[in-house]
């Protein structure tokens, strides 16, 4: 089927439609083309980092191998907006199917289980993104993207549901191109792991005094033009006062837990956990290694000596444990907001350290960098209590189990999005990492992953 089918030829639609778009304003079609070409160059450059070798690799066993993601990302956008949203026909059938959806198991076991299908040569690959690229610029140009009467064209849902599904999906390219032998990956010219002007720093440390108030949880229309349906619908939240960590917990930090035996010590964990610490001999985060008795950092391209001041990257159960092993725990998702967002006066901001953004933002996201800064790198991100670090450098873990706000309402462009995970079994992150697109970057964004899933960039810090 591959062989006869070399390459595909995009017949001009006929996108026009009798019903009218709505009284919003109207759409920038041209900002809306200039992200999606951008999104989808930054994509093609992820997967150039991957050497052709590892195309047909897991490097994560709980995931698809690394084709099934450069074909997901484009036919996810044609059957959600062209498909579904428009009621055109696609590029190939088949792909398009094969392509369709991810996995998130809890074993490996389940993950085999879901089946691998026959998967397509790289070229064909590329050929139908390309395709797919020529159908879904068209369309962003000249289709009628907004309409009242189709629930997933209000507001012009199914455009920015693919759009950010491609920016969060490249987060998740980046974490799994991490577990690859660095052999198997091309380092950008220029790209510095370590570079001197991130040299080693010694972190004041100690926590500030939050004073009770009240938080926005979520997104609202008058914020932004979308929000994922577990941002929905926003609401208010009191919040008592507490005490917060400056900045998160360093990986020099972390190592007194570990060389204080807090891996072998159950009294810090939960039960579930500590019997993931045994039977898979946990013993430190995937993200350090040992080599001649010497720890290091295990980057994206290389390992370099363990940098004592950058945050530590672990699971919600690692950071738990900490936590409790400290006297202290982690904090909600409502405080978080409190501590980033907030500000003595009851006003709330966009981002810790104001309301807008400039081309080069105050803090590590939007890839920046592939590993983080020292946590005290960017004093001038800091909110306005003082607490730094909070958006960039690496999500941070929360005690909150991501479950539905009342009024949840599953998005039409993307219905299992979020629902299929109120299972109770993953938990809230907030904030960023550095490889986080700056669209995503909104207070009320929020992301999850289960507790024990080891490879995400999570870092966190406690409170009392």
């Amino acid at each position: 089927f591959f062989k006869q089918k070399t390459a595909y030829e995009i017949p001009k639609r006929d996108w026009s439609s009798d019903v009218c778009s709505s009284d919003l304003v109207p759409l920038d079609r041209a900002a809306a083309l200039d992200r999606f070409t951008r999104t989808r160059a930054r994509t093609r450059a992820l997967f150039d980092l991957v050497d052709d070798a590892a195309y047909y690799e897991r490097p994560i066993a709980l995931r698809n191998p690394i084709v099934f993601y450069e074909g997901h990302l484009p036919a996810f956008a044609v059957n959600t907006l062209i498909k579904k949203g428009l009621g055109g026909s696609g590029v190939d059938e088949h792909l398009e199917t094969i392509f369709a959806r991810g996995i998130d198991p809890d074993t490996e076991a389940a993950a085999v289980a879901r089946g691998n299908p026959a998967w397509p040569p790289r070229r064909a690959v590329r050929e139908y993104g390309d395709a797919a690229d020529r159908l879904l610029a068209e369309a962003i140009q000249s289709a009628d993207l907004e309409r009242e009467d189709h629930p997933l064209l209000q507001d012009a849902q199914a455009l920015w549901a693919i759009l950010e599904h491609e920016e969060m999906h490249q987060e998740t390219l980046v974490y799994m191109w991490h577990q690859l032998p660095h052999a198997m990956k091309r380092k950008p010219a220029h790209y510095l792991t370590a570079p001197p002007r991130l040299a080693q720093s010694r972190p004041a440390g100690g926590q500030v005094r939050i004073p009770g108030g009240t938080v926005t949880l979520g997104t609202s229309g008058a914020e932004s033009n979308f929000a994922w349906d577990n941002e929905r619908p926003s609401h208010r939240q009191r919040v008592a006062p507490f005490s917060i960590d400056v900045h998160g917990v360093t990986n020099a930090e972390f190592m007194v837990f570990v060389e204080a035996g807090g891996y072998r010590d159950a009294q810090w964990w939960r039960p579930d956990d500590f019997a993931w610490i045994r039977s898979d001999g946990v013993r430190q985060t995937p993200f350090w290694a040992q080599r001649d008795g010497e720890w290091l950092w295990r980057g994206m391209f290389e390992f370099v000596p363990l940098p004592e001041s950058w945050p530590v990257y672990v699971t919600w159960a690692e950071a738990n444990a900490y936590a409790r092993w400290k006297g202290m725990r982690l904090p909600t998702e409502a405080e978080f907001h409190r501590a980033a967002f907030g500000t003595p006066d009851g006003h709330e901001r966009h981002y810790p350290w104001g309301d807008a953004v400039g081309k080069r933002p105050p803090a590590n996201f939007e890839f920046l960098r592939f590993d983080p800064d020292p946590v005290d790198a960017h004093p001038d991100g800091a909110s306005a209590f003082g607490v730094q670090d909070l958006v960039g450098n690496g999500w941070e873990w929360t005690s909150t189990v991501f479950a539905p706000f009342a009024g949840f309402e599953p998005l039409p462009s993307y219905p299992e999005y979020s629902a299929d995970f109120f299972d109770g079994d993953h938990f809230v992150l907030k904030g960023a990492s550095p490889v986080t697109a700056r669209a995503l970057v909104r207070p009320g964004f929020r992301n999850w992953f289960r507790p024990r899933y080891p490879y995400v960039y999570a870092k966190f810090r406690c409170v009392c």
